[in-house]
């Protein structure tokens, strides 16, 4: 009996920590209609600056908490609304997504720039842990008492904020119509930076609250991801209920802590299944709960793609294979591995540009799939051992198999699951994925047979073998690699040609005009899910063989969020857009961070610059993403859009083609290194269409037709002097002079 109480009282305290994440959710997302993914970071920074204040400057705990949970959450979310999410009004689903993405991912990457992420930090209980009291021979410390008292009196206090309040009141309405809000005086941005910077408040305090009793380690990733567990209970409250998100995060409170008291203890199984479950119950809720009826565009977003024809795309992609080729021979053998696993992950950003891009469905959780994919591989299709181990066609094909399998199993419970839900079904997934099966290193026994999933925490995945193709060799498996890509990418593109990719169309258009014209929406979001989740696991094999050992690491839930992101960035629309998204989420980062890493270990100097600025790559990736509310097309639309207005200036394409051959022969003699070569070129490639630009306008502006002067260009004296003489008009003294227009 003392056992249950001990781990009831535990549960209560895990749930009202748990509820008072939630219901900072559950504020922002009723009065702005964002849900912040950022929560979790919110709280970790926060709790950082606590620790901060605590242990390194020796401030009271008193003090600390009326500095952190009264000013700087606040602070935080205010600035967090009146910067970002104030723009964010009338924009598509996926673009609130990834922005509040960006900021997670960004809050992230400062939160290790200012703590070392390999040094270890520790947050004591309130009154410290030697302070409590016993009930019914359970003892209870005073900060989980402080735990379940905050909890109550911010549940009731959030009740009486929404129904008896007029400030909730405007809150709730300032998402439903801010124009009639505005017009009974009110003003509703105001409303939602309040909510705002009272739902950070709430992120701070539970993550303050939070890591004692979870053990007391501090780390930016596992706090970030702990305080997303509460994502469960606010989707058990449908994100508008307080009462039921309350007694759904004590519910996950009190099952984590059961789970962990009743399991048996041997392996690692209760552990894992305890890490997991917040994201097995968010899926069950997110299936259970009734969904909306199907609706049509509720909003026109202002995303605009131009999908390639089939032979636009065949001959783009010769040349890609023809351009990587090239360059790969400018480059040593490690560059060309990093090359190569650029690639790879630019084919499972083709995974999204089908799903989000093409069918306006939400994954967040791709390399999820891969993980898939690699395991079965692994498992099925390596032969031989040691150095002469290799990876076989078979071993391949039936991890691909069982991507689109698994993919198609997930998508059968989410096909009534739209927008957010659907993005969050696939995100418990893939956190569930990584939690419960990729640290799964006990053995297991099926059918007489032992096996062990991820034996010894990782995966060694060999190069592949095609028959008398031999992967080993690194230019050998980039030029796979980028072959694979272009095929993938022509077949996307016939795909979105024909009739099954304007279904897709429509369907991200209009669901319910679809659905009105026949089509069966069930049907159509399987089959693009199999698709994308074989196309995942295809990127995810090569990547794993790419790396050669992966581990649990390597499929988390961050970096896919990091991979959508930047596909989003460049274009999520574009097959180009994968190919760039995926090469700076596999290659750019870490080529940059990395080397500013070699320039600080080879200079001392200025170690602590080049430090710092490969920190500020990171962050400054994450702002880039935040800004994507105002380009939602992304960056490879601009690019093509200014290349298409170039058409005109075809002197200067040729100058910049001839250029660029001196400039790779240059490179290839060995007179300039491959880096200088390559950012000389990117910058050629990304500037070319604002110089093209300036030159047409030039030359438009020299050239103005008579029946446009005073339109395209303002209309002065000198014009007016120009149609008198036109027209066969007697030119007036005023005109020549600029005078007032007397006849000469």
């Amino acid at each position: 009996m003392t056992t249950f109480l001990t781990y009831t009282i535990l549960g209560l305290v895990l749930g009202a920590v748990y509820f008072i994440a939630a219901s900072g959710l559950v504020l922002t997302y009723n009065t702005s209609g964002i849900f912040n993914f950022a929560h979790g970071a919110q709280a970790m920074f926060g709790t950082f600056l606590y620790w901060q204040f605590t242990n390194v400057w020796g401030w009271p705990v008193w003090l600390a908490l009326v500095v952190v949970v009264g000013v700087v959450g606040p602070a935080m979310g205010a600035a967090l609304h009146a910067v970002i999410m104030r723009g964010l009004r009338g924009t598509a689903e996926v673009t609130k997504i990834i922005v509040t993405v960006a900021v997670l991912l960004g809050t992230v990457y400062l939160a290790q720039w200012a703590w070392n992420p390999d040094e270890a930090y520790t947050v004591d209980m309130f009154f410290g842990g030697g302070a409590k009291i016993t009930v019914a021979g359970v003892v209870v410390r005073w900060h989980e008492i402080v735990c379940l008292a905050a909890a109550v009196a911010i549940a009731v206090g959030l009740r009486l904020l929404f129904t008896r309040s007029r400030t909730g009141v405007v809150m709730r309405a300032s998402v439903d119509d801010p124009d009639l809000v505005r017009l009974n005086g009110h003003d509703p941005e105001r409303a939602a930076m309040l909510a705002w910077a009272l739902g950070s408040t709430l992120a701070v305090l539970a993550g303050v609250l939070i890591v004692p009793i979870s053990g007391g380690g501090l780390d930016a990733n596992m706090l970030t991801l702990l305080v997303i567990d509460a994502f469960a209970a606010a989707m058990f409250g449908r994100l508008r209920s307080i009462p039921r998100t309350f007694a759904g995060a004590i519910v996950l409170g009190l099952a984590a802590n059961y789970v962990l008291a009743y399991m048996p203890s041997a392996g690692t199984f209760a552990g894992n299944l305890r890490v997991s479950l917040p994201m097995i119950l968010l899926f069950v809720v997110l299936v259970v709960l009734p969904q909306d009826r199907l609706r049509g565009a509720a909003v026109r977003t202002r995303e605009r793609y131009r999908p390639p024809t089939v032979r636009s795309a065949a001959v783009w992609g010769a040349v890609l294979v023809a351009v990587v080729y090239l360059y790969s021979l400018l480059l040593s053998d490690g560059g060309v591995s990093t090359l190569a696993l650029g690639m790879s992950f630019a084919i499972i950003a083709l995974s999204l540009t089908v799903l989000t891009g093409y069918a306006g469905e939400l994954n967040l959780a791709p390399l999820a799939f891969g993980a898939v994919a690699t395991v079965v591989a692994f498992h099925f299709g390596v032969q031989g051992s040691g150095l002469a181990a290799r990876l076989g066609v078979h071993g391949v094909l039936l991890g691909v198999l069982a991507a689109a399998v698994v993919g198609g199993l997930i998508a059968l419970p989410a096909l009534r699951l739209r927008g957010l839900y659907l993005a969050l079904a696939t995100m418990a997934f893939g956190v569930f994925l990584s939690n419960m099966v990729l640290r799964d290193t006990t053995q297991h026994e099926l059918f007489g047979v032992k096996f062990t999933l991820f034996p010894g925490g990782s995966l060694v995945v060999p190069p592949p073998k095609f028959g008398p193709v031999d992967l080993r060799n690194g230019t050998a498996f980039l030029m796979t690699a980028t072959v694979l890509f272009a095929l993938i990418a022509i077949g996307l593109a016939a795909l979105r040609a024909g009739g099954y990719g304007r279904r897709l169309a429509a369907m991200k258009d209009s669901p319910a005009a679809t659905a009105m014209l026949g089509q069966n929406l069930v049907r159509l979001k399987l089959g693009v899910f199999m698709i994308s989740a074989a196309i995942a696991g295809l990127g995810g094999i090569l990547m794993s063989s790419a790396t050669g050992t992966v581990a649990q690491e390597n499929f988390t839930f961050t970096v896919s969020l990091s991979l959508l992101m930047l596909v989003v960035v460049a274009g999520i629309g574009y097959i180009t857009g994968a190919l760039f998204g995926g090469l700076m989420a596999g290659v750019g980062g870490a080529v940059l961070v990395g080397t500013f890493g070699d320039l600080a270990l080879e200079h001392e100097g200025p170690a602590q610059i080049f430090t710092a600025l490969g920190h500020l790559v990171m962050v400054l990736t994450a702002l880039v993403g935040m800004g994507v509310g105002k380009n939602p097309s992304g960056v490879v639309h601009d690019v093509v859009e200014g290349y298409r207005a170039m058409r005109g200036a075809k002197p200067l394409l040729y100058g910049a083609a001839a250029f660029g051959a001196v400039l790779y022969v240059l490179a290839v003699t060995g007179v300039i290194g491959s880096w200088t070569f390559s950012l000389i070129a990117l910058s050629v490639v990304m500037l070319l269409p604002v110089v093209g630009r300036m030159v047409l306008e030039e030359g438009r502006k020299r050239e103005t037709p008579l029946e446009l002067l005073g339109v395209d260009e303002p209309y002065t004296d000198e014009v007016r002097a120009r149609l008198d003489q036109e027209l066969g008009l007697p030119v007036t003294s005023g005109t020549l002079k600029g005078g007032a227009g007397v006849p000469a």
